[in-house]
């Protein structure tokens, strides 16, 4: 099979190569190629990817290609995995900036942040789905470029169900939340329902037994792990579920835009600064044998160490457990979901996928977070008990918002992307979503026709 990655010289690349190096059955990926825009980026993945075949030391490993050229990437590509990120990261650091001089949350995909990208991205990700349609029609599009279920809703314009999202959050979830009731994580069902970043494990089944009420009813096991100590026990018993962690910037939303607000850095500006270090250093020629591969590790440890720093101080939790720190593992949702398709190998995972009939509240076009059957025909969303009124009035109101801002994205209209921005919960004005506009249009000369 041969898989192209759209943002190949992205920092995470090495996280799906390293799992297809794991990768032995008959089938496998056999060759991957890479592209991205900018060739110095590509080059330094390259040579981390070289050293970690080197490393692996099997004689399968995929050979890597790398291009500048969208439409070589495509052709003959059985996957393309979707990971690019539209202003890079000087842009993010600009939506956290402009929304905290607002006094709100510009987090990457939540609030005012998760509105300015997905107005960039979107018209990006709809030329690249017509690309794919016309290039690559018979290719599955595996989609992680946030804000993920916006994204693949958008691209789902023009590849229907062969495009499928995928989010590391809802794995990492459950695997935790099984580990702590003492389970295998792959031998435990894991009820999860909502949308990208917005969805909550309302079970965990074991053995046909539904779980969750034993750990919810343990302050001591709640306490232990990551979620558990970002919403405390008590109101995760009030919830009757484990939300998401990216439920803290709602349930929390002053104390985080403070902790946010305080911080000496944000976090886009800081993993620019930090990614600028590591690709001026694999990219040096003449590197090693094993260099450019020892930066990414260090740079990777870092990285996971400080994840969401500001939300646990604003829970006042302190840092992140050495159990916590091992990533949702995306790159092995991508790879069973490639091995469930390409060789009919039935799986169960929480993707992002059309609506259909799943939930009442949403129309069949919406894109929704949660668990599929996956088998050669793609990914089926598998029936859910419907949403709680409280969760309700959350999807429903931040569906709304990505419908606006595919709106305006295709109408370039001012209007537009202003309700887009004043419809979200946490954003809390009209007055406040204009100012927003205009500093993001100033910000990113992509939306200067929305000033």
């Amino acid at each position: 099979m041969r898989l192209t990655i759209l943002g190949g010289g992205g920092f995470r690349v090495p996280l799906v190569y390293g799992a297809l190096l794991g990768d032995h059955a008959e089938g496998r990926v056999s060759h991957v190629t890479l592209y991205d825009e900018d060739p110095a980026r590509l080059a330094a993945m390259t040579g981390v990817l070289a050293d970690q075949a080197a490393a692996a030391a099997v004689p399968d490993a995929p050979a890597v290609t790398a291009t500048r050229d969208l439409d070589e990437a495509l052709r003959g590509a059985d996957f393309v995995f979707s990971a690019i990120r539209v202003g890079g990261l000087d842009g993010r650091a600009a939506d956290e900036r402009v929304a905290l001089a607002e006094g709100v949350l510009g987090q990457e995909t939540v609030g005012a942040g998760g509105v300015a990208y997905g107005l960039r991205t979107v018209p990006v990700a709809r030329a690249i789905a017509r690309r794919i349609a016309r290039v690559a029609p018979e290719a599955w599009v595996i989609n992680f470029t946030n804000p993920a279920g916006l994204v693949t809703e958008a691209m789902a314009e023009d590849l229907g169900d062969r495009v499928i999202g995928i989010c590391d959050s809802p794995v990492g979830l459950g695997r935790r939340v099984a580990r702590i009731l003492g389970a295998r994580p792959e031998e435990a069902w894991v009820d999860y329902v909502g949308l990208n970043h917005l969805g909550w494990v309302r079970g965990l089944r074991i053995g046909g037994r539904d779980e969750l009420p034993r750990l919810l009813a343990d302050t001591e096991a709640l306490e232990s792990f990551e979620e558990g100590r970002l919403f405390g026990a008590e109101w995760l018993r009030s919830l009757g579920a484990i939300p998401n962690e990216y439920l803290h910037y709602y349930y929390f939303n002053r104390d985080t835009v403070r902790a946010y607000q305080e911080a000496g850095q944000t976090r886009g500006a800081f993993l620019r600064d930090q990614q600028r270090g590591f690709y001026a250093e694999a990219g040096r020629v003449g590197l090693p044998a094993g260099a450019a591969l020892a930066a990414w590790d260090r740079t990777r440890a870092e990285r996971e160490a400080t994840y969401m720093a500001e939300n646990r101080e604003a829970a006042g939790v302190g840092e992140r457990d050495e159990s916590d720190l091992e990533s949702g593992g995306y790159e092995k949702v991508a790879l069973a979901l490639m091995r469930a398709i390409a060789r009919d190998e039935r799986a169960t995972l929480i993707l992002n996928v059309r609506n259909g009939s799943t939930l009442r509240v949403l129309d069949a076009a919406a894109v929704i977070e949660v668990p599929c059957l996956v088998d050669a025909n793609g990914a089926h969303p598998l029936g859910v008990d419907q949403l709680p009124l409280h969760a309700v009035g959350l999807v429903t109101a931040v569906k709304a918002v990505e419908r606006e801002i595919l709106a305006a994205a295709a109408s370039r209209s001012r209007a537009d992307a202003v309700k887009a921005f004043a419809l979200h919960p946490l954003v809390d004005s009209v007055a406040v979503a204009r100012r927003l506009l205009d500093g993001y249009a100033q910000a990113h000369p992509g939306l200067a026709h929305l000033r």
